[in-house]
Parts: structure tokens; C-alpha cells; sequence
């Protein structure tokens, strides 16, 4: 598409698959270590699938979807946010930053920032690069005289990003309720390697979703049209792709519901009768009523997420929430 800025075609490291060069070989690695860490999953004694895996070309047009629910509080309430704060938001992350929305989806929450921030270079990354890729060329058409570079990588575990991605200014854009899918240890340390990416001059713009009534939060995550249900039973079709699995997705139910021990949205899929699974070079039997679990949700108090960003160590953030408590944006500085 045309530009006035030149547009990157990158040659990056394996794991992390430009959308623009397509390399064949990044896309080959990362698909077998899908494979494995889906058959260690699955094989484990409480089964298990990551989120990220929810996250194919229809299940990321389903959770679109979702966000339009009446009952899915966090992406209007992280929206109004933004709204009735983005000026004072733009002003702490300052503009020239090269944006990285870890993420992005469709790009939509990142380009609300464009006009306000104005970026130098935008980098949205997402696992699902069809996905991204078509989201992207749209973005360009609106936005020519900034920079942009997809990435099609799993940054669940390890962010290596290529050197077409600037160093200076990087302000990691993580939106939404995302930060949530990881434990609190782990989400630490993924705060941790995304300080490791930044310069002193960068910084973090995160979504982060709050304890609140657990009915709000039930509601959330088991909607009465079943588009949640649909999404989360969709993951068993992306397995069937990635696996060469034999999941029949009518045997499965969704199960979405508050975990006010652990403070956390559950996500599962439960068997609805015994049933074996095979897969390329390993299989299960489930019994009835036996789960795979798909995903958590962590819930947060503003002081507890506030000191996990001083033990990832980002400096004093500042904090922008709705009326009612239920969402919080957060801005912390690289030092």
C-alpha cells in the first residue's frame, strides 16, 4: 500500500514471523512448538489449553463479537476511559513513541491513540497473522505517514523483537483485560521482560480489569446469546487445525464462572459424555464431566496491580478509572 513513510520488510528472528515477509521457516518453527506445548497441555494431569490458542481468524472475529455483549462490561468501560482521559493519557506517554500493541486484533483500540499520540512506529503483534494481516493493510490506507510493522508471534513467553522495531520510545500498548490470562507470578514476570524491552525513556499503557460484584462478572464470561460459549468451543476446531486432532465439538460444553478464592474468571470445556480424543502421535479419554481448562481471568485491586508494576520494575504509574470502579487504565514510565 502506498506511504509516505517506507514501509519495513523485515527479516526477523524465528520467533517472531513478519506478516510482510512471510518467512516460511519462523512459521514452520513456531507451529511445532505450538504442537508440543498443545500435546503437553492436553496430556497433563488437570488438562489445559492457553488462551492465546482462542484466538484463530473466526475466534477473533467471535470475540469481536463479544465485545458488542451487553453484559461484556471491559471493552466500553476501558473505552470511556479513554475517552474522558485520553488527552491526559497522551500527554504522560508523549508523543514520537514507537507503539507496540501486544495483541492487537484488529487495531481498533490502538488507532483511537493515533491522532492524540502520534506515534513514529506502529508494531501490532498478534498470534493470529491473517488476522492482523488484513486488519493492517486496512490501517495503512487511513494512517500513511506512519510507520508500520506486523508481527505475526506468540509473545506469551518470550518477546524478541526484530531490529526493524525502534528502540527508542517503545511504549508497550496491552489493552483490554489481557494481563488477566497470566497468574500473577507469571504476569509479573511478563512485566518484567517488557521492561527488559524498554529504554529509560519508555513505558507501559495498560488495560487492567478490577474486582467487582460477581454476578457482573459471571455474566461476563457466560453470556445468555452464547457468544462466549461459542468462542471458547471454537478453540477445539483451531486444536483439530494445529494437532490433527479429532475433537467433535458437539461433546463439549462451556463453562465460564468467578473464582472468588483465586479472584479470577474460569474458563473450561467440560465432556458431556466419556469420550476418547486422538491427535498426531498421542490421545486422552476424558469421562464425563471431565474439563479442559481455556483460559483465567485474573480480577485486581488498583493496589495490588500497582505493586506488581514496582516489582516488575516500572516507576510510579498513574492511573485513570470510571466512575463505578469496575476498569482501570494504567500508564507507568520505564523508570
Amino acid at each position: 500500500m502506498p506511504s509516505l513513510r517506507k514501509k519495513r520488510l523485515i527479516e526477523p528472528p524465528p520467533v517472531a514471523a513478519s506478516i510482510d515477509s512471510r518467512n516460511g521457516g519462523a512459521a514452520a518453527a513456531q507451529l511445532a512448538a505450538q504442537r508440543r506445548e498443545l500435546a503437553a497441555g492436553l496430556g497433563a494431569p488437570c488438562p489445559h489449553v492457553s488462551p492465546k490458542f482462542l484466538y484463530d481468524a473466526l475466534g477473533s472475529r467471535l470475540f469481536e463479537a463479544i465485545c458488542e455483549l451487553p453484559e461484556y462490561y471491559p471493552t466500553r468501560t476501558e473505552g470511556a476511559i479513554f475517552d474522558a482521559s485520553l488527552p491526559a493519557i497522551a500527554a504522560a506517554a508523549g508523543p514520537g513513541t514507537t507503539l507496540i500493541d501486544l495483541g492487537a486484533g484488529n487495531c481498533a483500540k490502538a488507532a483511537r491513540l493515533f491522532e492524540l499520540l502520534r506515534p513514529l512506529q506502529y508494531v501490532p503483534i498478534d498470534i493470529s497473522a491473517d488476522f492482523l494481516r488484513d486488519a493492517l493493510e486496512r490501517l495503512r490506507l487511513r494512517f500513511p505517514a506512519i510507520e508500520m510493522t506486523g508481527l505475526g508471534l506468540d509473545f506469551s513467553h518470550e518477546l524478541r523483537l526484530p531490529d526493524g522495531v525502534r528502540r527508542a520510545r517503545r511504549l508497550f500498548f496491552y489493552p483490554g483485560s489481557s494481563i488477566g490470562n497470566f497468574s500473577p507470578i507469571e504476569a509479573t514476570a511478563f512485566l518484567r521482560r517488557l521492561r527488559a524491552a524498554c529504554d529509560a525513556d519508555g513505558g507501559l499503557l495498560i488495560g487492567v480489569d478490577l474486582v467487582k460484584q460477581h454476578e457482573v462478572l459471571n455474566a461476563a464470561y457466560d453470556d445468555a446469546l452464547g457468544l462466549t460459549a461459542a468462542f471458547n468451543l471454537n478453540v477445539l476446531r483451531h486444536l483439530n487445525r494445529l494437532l490433527e486432532a479429532d475433537f467433535d465439538v458437539r461433546q463439549w460444553r462451556h463453562r465460564g464462572f468467578f473464582n472468588a478464592e483465586l479472584s479470577r474468571i474460569e474458563m473450561h470445556l467440560e465432556a458431556r459424555s466419556a469420550v476418547t480424543v486422538r491427535w498426531a502421535g498421542g490421545s486422552r479419554h476424558f469421562a464425563e464431566g471431565e474439563s479442559i481448562h481455556t483460559e483465567n481471568s485474573y480480577k485486581y485491586t488498583i493496589a495490588a496491580f500497582v505493586s506488581m508494576l514496582k516489582l516488575a520494575g516500572f516507576g510510579q504509574p498513574r492511573v485513570w478509572q470510571d466512575e463505578a470502579g469496575w476498569f482501570a487504565v494504567v500508564h507507568a514510565s520505564a523508570i
